[in-house]
């Protein structure tokens, strides 16, 4: 059985084969993410890799047929493609798919020439194709298969690419400098050469039965540290799914140019998959929103990665989502890692905070047609997250905004299960039941806790009885955008906009929502919040607060006066409030949060 040639392949075959070889990636990120400095040393290719191997394995069945099975395959690959090594994979299955015809089952030729057709997309899919890396590889290995014409059986010449296969990578290390300073080969060729050996495996074995029953198993190994830390010029890797797009492919790459590098454009012009390195991905996704429906987007902090492998203050990672008001400068020193919520306009899809400012948000709140929607965090973000800080922190802590909200913090605990099991390090959510300045509170004093030395168990069991102590009293100066966001009837909202009245929204312990109470105008609302505050206070001493605002500077140093002369000291925070909470309370909006000892 073992001996007996491949002569033809099918969907089931195809797709048996491509779940070998993406497990083996599964199995050997962590050593692939060891070794990645190129385009920049952020130590995330095997985590990307991983993530578009799980969006393929996550969403695709097999077909009896070959085509159907590689259309999915390449699709799925596109739609969840992460980093420049995960962009260019995908394309290389694009343009498999596109090189094959519609045959249920093919030969062993016209696989190789499917695989011969696919480079041209490749390198039309990277602004600046660099030889030696992994789009260098998958044109060599195609070479190697296409040198024996004759060749019938799969199993035998896919076994034998293998050599010239590790030749071409082995290569790799020596052609750019970078890489031959740091005496590493490319991290994305490297994560090619693991799903080749796993298909071969696979193959040798001819055993579909065994192998559909085997588990999946990520094999985290144990490395040094001392890699060359090469530069990093632009902070964030970004990526978008554009659709319908306005212009042509190479117009495209010639707008990303202007904005950043490592530019690639993949797909085609009703879908196309973008991914650069810039340090505005907010003004960039501006532009882009004129160029095509945005449909999905990403922006990784690059020099968070890199601090994650080189430069770890602490061996517990923290994480919080984007509602989480805290100052830019308490999140990078504390090195907190946040995700972002999505909010679409139309069709149009943004990342709180991170694609879209609050000046642009505010912008568009003014002048778009619809009024933004927003949608919680799904499970594969955090899953991509999780793996990434799995393998280089000991242990995770994950706090979020109120799940009465949101599935944000549900979708957070399955993805922590899962990578807990497979990493074997522990991994903690916890429902903050708050959001904003009083959730940025609670995830500064897990930070702290971590910064003392608390273990993992300890912090989380504390945090989970600061809860209660924590307040938020929002003001709203204009029901205008609660009205258009359904939270107010047009009948209340025009009855209270006739009286002038302006509400105070506030947190119940449960984590609902609670109307605190209203005045006539927003300095009565700060009066009658602090004298709440300073009937709540006796006997309490207040460990730390926040002033937010949308656009109303004014109003929160009124906040700011009455707190020091409340508490001598100043807010550890003044922040623009999250563009997900500002929808809401719109334009004017301040609010005040603090945390009790």
């Amino acid at each position: 059985m073992i001996n007996k040639p491949i002569s033809q392949l099918d969907g089931r075959l195809l797709y048996y084969a491509f779940k070998a070889g993406g497990q083996r990636i599964l199995q050997q990120q962590a050593e692939i993410n060891k070794i990645n400095v190129f385009p920049v040393n952020d130590k995330d290719t095997g985590t990307n890799l991983a993530s578009t191997i799980r969006s393929v394995l996550d969403n695709t069945t097999p077909h009896k047929s070959y085509k159907t099975t590689l259309n999915r395959i390449a699709e799925n690959a596109l739609m969840g493609a992460r980093g420049n090594s995960g962009i260019i994979f995908a394309q290389f299955l694009y343009g498999m798919n596109l090189g094959t015809t519609e045959k249920g089952i093919i030969s062993v030729s016209e696989f190789v020439d499917s695989v011969l057709k696919s480079i041209p997309f490749m390198y039309e899919a990277v602004a600046d194709p660099i030889e030696g890396t992994m789009i260098t590889v998958i044109k060599e290995w195609s070479e190697s298969i296409a040198s024996n014409p004759k060749s019938t059986d799969f199993r035998k010449f896919i076994v034998e690419s293998l050599e010239a296969l590790n030749k071409s990578l082995e290569e790799t290390r020596h052609m750019m400098k970078l890489l031959r300073q740091t005496n590493v080969v490319d991290a994305g060729a490297k994560g090619f050469v693991v799903f080749i050996e796993g298909i071969i495996e696979f193959i040798r074995s001819n055993n579909i039965r065994k192998f559909v029953s085997q588990p999946n198993e990520t094999l985290v190994l144990l490395h040094d540290e001392d890699l060359h830390e090469g530069e990093i010029t632009f902070r964030y890797c970004t990526e978008a799914i554009l659709k319908n797009l306005k212009v042509t492919r190479s117009e495209l790459q010639n707008l990303l140019r202007k904005d950043g590098d490592s530019v690639v454009v993949a797909g085609s012009e009703s879908l196309t998959r973008i991914h650069i390195h810039t340090n505005d991905p907010a003004e960039l996704f501006y532009k882009l929103k004129d160029v095509g429906t945005i449909a999905f987007q990403k922006a990784d902090d690059m020099i968070q990665q890199n601090e994650a492998a080189t430069n770890r203050k602490w061996n517990i990672a923290l994480v919080t989502d984007s509602t989480c008001d805290l100052s830019q400068d308490l999140i990078d020193f504390y090195q907190i890692y946040t995700l972002p919520l999505n909010i679409n306009f139309g069709d149009n899809h943004y990342l709180d905070k991170v694609t879209i400012t609050p000046d642009h948000f505010y912008d568009l709140l003014e002048s778009s047609p619809d009024f933004p929607k927003t949608s919680q965090i799904n499970e594969h973000s955090f899953v991509n997250l999780y793996s990434h800080l799995a393998s280089h922190y000991d242990a995770i802590i994950s706090i979020h905004l109120t799940s009465h909200f949101s599935g944000t913090y549900q979708n957070s605990v399955k993805a922590a299960e899962k990578i807990s099991s497979e990493f074997n390090k522990p991994v903690y959510s916890i429902d903050s039941k708050t959001l904003s300045g009083s959730l940025g509170l609670l995830t500064l004093r897990i930070a702290k806790s971590i910064e003392a030395g608390l273990s993992p168990s300890e912090i989380v069991e504390s945090a989970n009885k600061w809860r209660s102590d924590a307040k938020i009293f929002v003001s709203v100066k204009d029901l205008k955008y609660m009205i258009k966001g359904g939270r107010v009837s047009k009948q209340k909202g025009f009855i209270a906009n006739l009286l002038n009245v302006k509400p105070i929204v506030s947190m119940a312990e449960s984590g609902k929502s609670v109307l605190f109470g209203q005045a006539f105008s927003q300095q009565a609302n700060i009066n009658k919040v602090m004298k709440h505050i300073l009937k709540i206070s006796v006997g309490k001493t207040v460990w730390n607060y926040i002033v937010l605002h949308a656009h109303n500077e004014s109003g929160a140093d009124i906040y700011i006066q009455k707190m020091l002369e409340l508490t001598g000291k100043r807010p550890v925070s003044v922040v623009d409030i999250s563009p997900v909470i500002g929808m809401n309370a719109g334009n004017g909006t301040i609010a005040v949060a603090l945390l009790f000892d």
